[in-house]
């Protein structure tokens, strides 16, 4: 979302990353990463945190 404050992500769409089911198989933790590197810019240290998760 853009306003004059400047560039923000959906409450919605980080609701939706919370409630994501726990990955269980490579694919799964692929489609989860590719998810939430969408929004790697609001993430602070999102590099470190998905580093151990790559494979």
């Amino acid at each position: 979302m853009i306003n004059s404050e400047g560039i923000h992500v959906d409450p919605t769409k980080i609701e939706s990353i919370k409630d994501w089911e726990s990955p269980k198989s490579p694919m799964e933790i692929r489609q989860f990463l590719g998810l939430a590197g969408y929004y790697r810019r609001f993430i602070e240290g999102f590099s470190k945190i998905a580093k151990p998760m790559k494979i």
